[in-house]
């Protein structure tokens, strides 16, 4: 046991090309692909006669001049003389196209063919400009109208601004703070019984003070449903407050979460700590409340006196656990219980406060501390 100074009643303890679009030789911008007239006097239909009579072979190989000219892709044709003037072309289908049933021989029907492949051609780069999927046109590539307005109309409907705005973005919303916390009761069965199985809280708080130096760990049952670290917090605040067992520099106490400490203090529900308590010799059943089990390396805090307090000291929840916590420390430290002697004084924070304040005509104040005054 450790041993320490006296207290107040303590015994003393992140751009394609656009479809139908292709890049002239050369640089300059791109050139749409409609081809654009050669010469005025020379039409498209001579062109094509042209080609054809070197004889009916029009798979024959062509050289120089002619092999380029045949050609209207070639790189060595100037950039000019690649496209027709929209204006002549537009409209204007090659003579006996309407009548190809009377061409005769290979060439008729090849320039047949041919004259086709350019209307086709014509026809493709007009209607590359736009591309139909499902019978819709698609408007991936345009910009959008309004400058992004609409997009966002609709991403924010796809949010659903009708749904509940969640409390952390609410306009100056901030989580509750250790203050509030304490000050709340918390739903807990007052027969509950837990599982039995512990979780050490994980971290490490630092002994603050020069004192001797006593280091506990916080366990708390699973299943609870309960803070585990508020309850740690209040632990270390209240133990190494000044008007606790800290008090005069006498003691300081830090939490760990491994090794062996000098002592276990426990959140647990009412039906484990009784069995904690009871390695002890100890009843807790009988108005429910906590103990610090000597026989063991545990101090067993009763999770429904934590959540929701006592009678004695009604809504002063924060009191409530200070007194609660020192209480069941005190007798680790080994204080025994005592009670306060004059009608109006306070109660020593070793007196049964969760049970009563009153005895013998007596009526007590409710204290937390051991050494209120300081």
């Amino acid at each position: 046991m450790f041993s320490g100074a006296p207290g107040y009643g303590a015994p003393q303890g992140a751009y394609p090309g656009r479809p139908g679009v292709s890049q002239a030789a050369g640089p300059g911008p791109a050139i749409p692909q409609q081809r654009q007239a050669r010469h005025p006097a020379q039409s498209p239909r001579q062109d094509y006669v042209d080609a054809f009579e070197q004889g009916d072979d029009v798979f024959a190989s062509r050289t120089g001049d002619q092999a380029l000219r045949s050609d209207p892709y070639n790189s060595a044709v100037d950039a000019t003389d690649r496209y027709l003037d929209p204006a002549e072309t537009e409209h204007k289908a090659p003579p006996g196209l309407d009548q190809p049933e009377k061409a005769k021989g290979g060439k008729g029907w090849t320039f047949t063919g041919v004259a086709a492949a350019a209307v086709t051609t014509v026809l493709a780069v007009v209607v590359a400009g736009q591309v139909v999927t499902d019978g819709r046109e698609d408007t991936s590539a345009r910009p959008p109208a309004s400058g992004g307005a609409d997009r966002e109309a609709k991403d924010s409907a796809a949010r659903g601004d009708t749904r509940p705005t969640p409390p952390s973005e609410v306009e100056g919303a901030t989580p509750p703070t250790y203050a509030q916390l304490m000050t709340k009761k918390f739903p807990l069965d007052a027969k509950l019984e837990g599982g039995g199985e512990f979780e050490a809280i994980r971290g490490i708080d630092q002994a603050p003070g020069t004192g001797q130096k006593i280091t506990y760990r916080v366990d708390v049952e699973k299943g609870l449903g309960l803070d585990g670290t508020l309850f740690a917090q209040a632990v270390h605040k209240t133990l190494n407050d000044e008007r606790s067992w800290a008090h005069d520099g006498a003691r300081t106490f830090e939490r760990v979460s491994t090794g062996q400490p000098d002592f276990v203090i426990t959140l647990a529900s009412p039906g484990t700590t009784a069995f904690w308590c009871a390695k002890s010799g100890l009843d807790t059943t009988v108005d429910n409340v906590s103990c610090d089990s000597a026989a063991t390396d545990r101090v067993m805090i009763n999770a429904y006196r934590w959540a929701q307090g006592a009678q004695t000291y009604g809504d002063k929840m924060t009191a409530y656990r200070q007194m609660l916590i020192n209480h069941e420390i005190g007798h680790r430290l080994g204080y025994g219980h005592v009670t306060c002697d004059k009608d109006g004084e306070l109660a020593p924070v070793m007196q049964q406060q969760s049970k009563f304040l009153e005895h013998d005509g007596i009526r007590c104040r409710a204290n937390p501390w051991p050494f209120p005054g300081a």
